[in-house]
């Protein structure tokens, strides 16, 4: 292993048992998973895939009962008198028990799904994989043909997932299967393995590895997606698609890192759907004067508005990277410290059959590769900038990068758990990206309509994931005065309605978005809930100074803020506004 997977302690140094078991547990995972290990950066057995099939989970359950075996040997009773310790301590005691729960519930054994299912994060980490000349693309070659031997194993589980009645709603199988599709049709029809080894620079026998490896990797998607066709998806037929209370009670923990009143929150999204529904239009009047929303973004999707529209992926990327860097440079030493490393991030096109959203992938620990943003094609090869400019704060600067970059630099003070995807908690991460959003409007970034209407999108689409997910998977009734649905139960034929009427990006993304919802239950209400979770953090801190009577400096709330590492909901609000932020 490198260096940046070993640590000492010296006699000097404060005792950190709890940070070194979290790093021994992350090697053991990054041992059973090297998409895992390539993800951090390390380099051992990049070669291979991880076990997808129910050995392969079984192993994952004993790692982590093994670990909080051994933290609470290390711990006892007692709370680590170290504040990282002690987050570090609370932190792995919260994310094992949620995976365990996770694991053993059986959701790996009907794990169909477009975004967070296996098949993505297959492919995900061939993009992330360095191709620098022969040696690296003959490990690339290497992995490729281990793809068949994945694809058996993950079979292999859903089929046991069938044996034992758990099945992956039909919509999903069929989303599944029609981006196989897409993959294999990728490359005039050789495929997404192929098109991806196309323009390797290589010596004719890493040439002839990499084509045999594409071929064979296409061959076993396509006959995973005939299996899934032809004898999954009718076994599948009458699984409903939301999950009911049980399942979505472990969702959420998994995902957001706390138990939630989903009555109180149900009424709090629908909340703050009114509230951004009367400023969204306000700022379409901006627009079109007397004009409603959906006519408002309809204009700025057709002809940009002030903010423009960008023809061509390639012109798009740039001038997305150009945002993060002018962003960088204005934010750097007044809001944020943005230096070093910290301004590395990688403007990218995503590869064909990604899900319709832009995405973001986080530096390697040591940033031997850089923080990336990835932006989806549009079917028309168009870009209008009206509602990517706030998407580009959240992905970008200050949103994600800034956070997973900040860990990254901390990572070896703390511990690669606490600062990297491996024990990240979703709605810390999403709910900072959206509160990076807000942040950039507060100061003063959206003085365009077509660019603050693109924000208050952004922030609607939010509102309404927390509304119709709630809604979809535990069949709550729509209130009398929805615009959609009022007084029935939600339906996904009521949230995809629902959806496109209040939430600008066209059809395809609102079908990702519900397919979305529908496969990963209760991901998408940690946006907002974590949002609220950092401003209310953000309050009471600044409350707690002003009560002590000093001044509350935001720049080093946030950096302080920044260097705790990842939380679940559950301690995020406290730990925050404990923290200090003096001029």
């Amino acid at each position: 292993m490198n260096d940046q997977q070993t640590r000492t302690t010296s006699p000097s140094r404060p005792a950190r048992d709890v940070r070194d078991l979290a790093d021994d547990h992350v090697r053991r995972l990054a041992e059973l998973d090297p998409v895992l290990a390539g993800d951090l950066g390390w380099t051992e057995r990049q070669d291979e895939l991880p076990d997808l099939s129910p050995d392969g989970t079984a192993a994952l359950v004993a790692a982590c009962r093994e670990t909080l075996e051994r933290l609470d040997t290390t711990t006892g009773a007692r709370q680590p008198a170290d504040p990282d310790e002690r987050r570090c301590a609370r932190l792995l005691r919260e994310r094992l028990g949620a995976q365990l729960d996770h694991l053993t519930s059986g959701e790996p054994l009907r794990a169909v799904q477009e975004l967070f299912g296996p098949l993505a994060t297959l492919r995900t980490a061939f993009t992330l994989m360095p191709v620098d000349g022969d040696e690296d693309w003959a490990t690339v070659a290497a992995r490729m043909a281990r793809v068949p031997e994945a694809l058996a194993g993950y079979r292999a589980s859903l089929a046991e997932g069938r044996r034992r009645g758990l099945f992956a709603a039909p919509r999903q199988v069929v989303r599944v299967t029609g981006q196989i599709d897409a993959w294999n049709g990728d490359a005039g029809g050789r495929g997404w393995f192929a098109g991806f080894a196309a323009d390797a620079s290589v010596g004719d026998a890493v040439r002839a590895d990499l084509d045999r490896g594409a071929r064979e990797a296409t061959a076993a998607l396509g006959e995973l997606r005939d299996w899934l066709a032809a004898e999954y998806l009718p076994a599948a037929e009458g699984t409903p698609d939301g999950v009911g209370p049980d399942r979505y009670r472990i969702a959420n923990r998994f995902w957001n890192g706390a138990d939630i009143d989903t009555v109180e929150v149900y009424e709090w999204g629908w909340s703050e759907f009114r509230r951004i529904r009367e400023e969204m239009a306000v700022e379409a009047a901006r627009i079109v004067p007397g004009g409603s929303v959906r006519e408002a973004m309809e204009l700025l999707e057709t002809d940009g508005g002030s903010t423009g529209v960008v023809v061509g992926g390639e012109a798009a990327r740039a001038h997305l990277q150009k945002i993060m860097d002018d962003t960088i440079a204005e934010l750097d030493g007044v809001h944020f410290d943005l230096s070093g490393r910290l301004r590395e991030v990688e403007s990218r096109l995503a590869p064909a059959g990604s899900a319709a959203a832009p995405y973001y992938t986080p530096p390697a620990l040591d940033f031997s590769r850089p923080g990336r943003t990835w932006l989806p094609a549009s079917e028309d090869d168009r870009y209008p900038l009206w509602d990517l400019i706030s998407t580009w704060y959240h992905e970008g600067v200050p949103g994600h990068h800034l956070q997973l970059a900040s860990w990254a630099v901390r990572s070896r003070e703390l511990s690669t758990f606490q600062t990297s995807l491996v024990g990240a908690v979703s709605a810390d991460v999403e709910g900072w990206a959206l509160y990076a959003e807000r942040l950039m409007d507060e100061l003063g970034h959206h003085s365009d309509p077509g660019s603050r209407l693109g924000y208050l999108n952004a922030q609607m689409l939010r509102a309404v994931r927390v509304v119709i997910d709630l809604g979809m998977h535990l069949s709550l009734p729509v209130p009398d005065d929805s615009p959609v649905g009022a007084g029935r139960r939600w339906t996904p034929e009521l949230g995809r309605e629902f959806f496109g009427r209040h939430v600008g990006g066209g059809d395809a993304m609102a079908d990702s978005e519900l397919l979305r919802y529908l496969g990963g239950p209760a991901q998408a209400i940690g946006y907002k809930l974590g949002e609220r979770a950092w401003l209310t953090g953000r309050e009471r801190a600044r409350a707690a100074h002003a009560a002590r009577g000093e001044e509350f400096d935001l720049a080093a709330w946030h950096a302080a803020a920044l260097a705790q590492g990842t939380l679940g909901l559950d301690d995020l609000v406290p730990e925050l506004a404990a923290l200090p932020a003096r001029a």
